[in-house]
């Protein structure tokens, strides 16, 4: 059994078939004409959900911020009990297993 290297064209045609090939053919003449304004639109389309994202995103970034600047504020201010506590208490579950 030899590797196939290179398709066998006439197989390819007989699995296009008349309408395949006429796609075929034709593409290069209705790509301009369909495919300039179809891809225009995907892309309008890409731009708009993408402005629509950033004003439905903006209150979880203020949040994740607000969440970040308070635990900076309180690794200057020393305040490490909490982790501390939970360090603890995840050191006690792990000796009684």
């Amino acid at each position: 059994m030899a590797l196939k290297l290179l398709p066998d064209i006439p197989e390819i045609v007989e699995d296009l078939g008349i309408p395949g090939i006429a796609a075929f053919v034709l593409l290069p003449v209705l790509f301009p004409v369909i495919g300039k304004p179809l891809a225009k639109a995907i892309i309008k389309g890409g731009i708009l959900l993408y402005e629509k994202s950033k004003g439905a995103i903006a209150p979880v970034r203020e949040t994740w911020e607000d969440i970040i600047a308070q635990a900076k504020t309180e690794l200057a201010a020393g305040e490490e009990k909490p982790l501390k506590s939970a360090a603890i208490r995840t050191e006690t579950a792990s000796k009684r297993t």
